[in-house]
């Protein structure tokens, strides 16, 4: 046992200073590159690990000052690499909110890379010289897609559904369906929203039926807002019914109450066209009378991480005159990314083949076909024969709460092995660089096809 300790402390005694590690000339050509703080910060981690391997026995040996040189190159190259790192969405979840749900157009792209690089008129009037307005980046494009009279943005929907209700109804009562008090991911809750935002919670109706009779005889002179709320990550089947939008608003109007609704997944297209299930449109709920509709600039709209107001002119200038808008606005890159994505709908005459959400929505599967016919050998081989490899139909989702009871026809490759488990396997694929993310049903791990568009996507690539 005293040897023990005695050969732990040789080897402690044995470690080189940092600043001889640092006079090294590999890690002396590095200082070009970083900073000689954030270098000896390097040095400092690669020894003390050293340090925890020696007093628990698992290192027995002097390292050389080369090998611990190499340790904190290693380290150093692990640390360059961004965080936000790059994946193959292979899960058969389009808008999968992990993973950053949409992902933009090259139209979207290269406008942000555009004003991150030059100054831009964010809020200022060129023709007046003076102080501007950000929303008029966007507004135009949101009144020619959904019919409404003004619009306006905040940095996510949860931040629309928000400020939209502290607007229209602090301190008074928001009438609500007990059928629309939904939670979707993150726990995000109406009732907790609505709190929040110093609205009053008034419950109508029943889970599964909520007549128009509910909401009049809950009205007082209380009521701020009549808010309905799309069940987006749920339905309720079987003996249901609800209140239809429209005769909410003709309430709403009888007895002077704004009428709000929650879209959440941000259809600005009738989705039918393309073959897809049917989702609520923006334009025909603004149609149908609703003051105020909310919904997510990074759902099925397809842009970035926003949450779009839109409505009637008296009740988004009040919107945009609470103190919250400006805690809750965008940046440049938001805006710039948004205002092309929305370009994209009114001018673009393929809209299928620019927006990468509507490119995988309508993935045909002729498409995955040949993409499961070029991965299968090339999968193959990397892994080894043990491998059983096949082709399998299965059903993506959408995601982000968009269509819940909807599975997309898809294209997966079914990997099992006799002695790994699923887990086993989708560990693998997650070592790769970089990472394939797939998903695990019945015992084997699944490649869905819809989001790949090149076999070589699906072949990992192991450090």
């Amino acid at each position: 046992m005293k040897t023990a300790e005695n050969d732990a402390k040789a080897l402690l005694r044995a470690l080189p200073a940092v600043e001889k590690l640092l006079a090294c000339p590999v890690l002396e050509s590095l200082l070009g590159r970083y900073r000689r703080s954030y270098v000896a910060d390097s040095v400092r981690v690669v020894l003390a690990s050293i340090r925890q391997e020696i007093l628990a026995g698992a290192l027995t040996e002097v390292l050389t000052e080369a090998e611990i040189v190499r340790r904190v190159q290693a380290t150093l190259v692990r640390e360059d690499r961004s965080p936000l790192r790059s994946v193959v969405n292979a899960t058969g979840t389009i808008l999968h909110t992990n993973l950053g749900r949409a992902l933009l157009a090259q139209a979207a792209v290269a406008e942000v890379v555009r004003v991150a690089t030059v100054p831009v008129a964010l809020e200022y009037d060129l023709s007046e010289g003076g102080r501007g307005d950000r929303d008029e980046i966007i507004e135009a494009d949101l009144l020619s897609l959904t019919g409404a009279e003004a619009a306006t943005v905040v940095n996510n929907n949860a931040a629309a559904v928000l400020l939209a209700l502290n607007t229209l109804a602090e301190g008074k009562e928001g009438i609500v369906s007990r059928g629309e008090l939904v939670e979707i991911g993150g726990s995000f809750r109406i009732p907790d929203v609505m709190r929040k935002s110093g609205v009053l919670l008034r419950e109508v109706g029943t889970t599964n039926r909520t007549r128009l009779q509910d909401y009049a005889e809950a009205i007082t002179t209380q009521t701020g807002v009549l808010l309905k709320v799309h069940p987006s990550n749920y339905r309720i089947i079987g003996f249901t019914s609800a209140t239809a939008l429209e005769e909410l608003v003709e309430l709403g109007r009888a007895q002077q109450v704004p009428v709000m609704e929650d879209l959440g997944a941000g259809a600005l297209i009738d989705l039918t066209q393309y073959g897809l299930p049917r989702e609520p449109v923006v334009a025909e709920r603004i149609a149908a009378g609703a003051d105020v509709v909310t919904f997510s600039g990074d759902k099925l709209l397809g842009g970035p991480q926003a949450g779009v107001i839109v409505g009637r002119a008296e009740y988004i200038n009040r919107i945009k005159k609470n103190p919250l808008k400006r805690a809750l606005r965008p940046d440049k890159l938001t805006l710039a990314a948004l205002s092309a994505t929305l370009r994209l709908y009114r001018q673009s005459p393929d809209l299928a083949a620019e927006l990468p959400t509507l490119r995988w929505l309508t993935r045909s599967p002729g498409e995955m076909d040949t993409i499961a016919t070029q991965a299968l050998p090339l999968l193959q081989a990397c892994l080894g024969h043990e491998f059983v490899i096949t082709v399998e139909n299965v059903g993506a989702q959408i995601g982000s709460g968009a269509l819940p009871e909807e599975e997309l026809p898809s294209r997966a490759l079914m990997v099992r092995h006799p002695r790994l488990s699923a887990e086993k396997i989708a560990a693998r694929f997650r070592t790769s660089d970089p990472p394939i993310l797939g998903r695990i049903r019945d015992g084997a791990f699944l490649l869905d096809l819809r989001g790949i568009f090149a076999a070589e996507e699906l072949v990992p690539k192991l450090s």
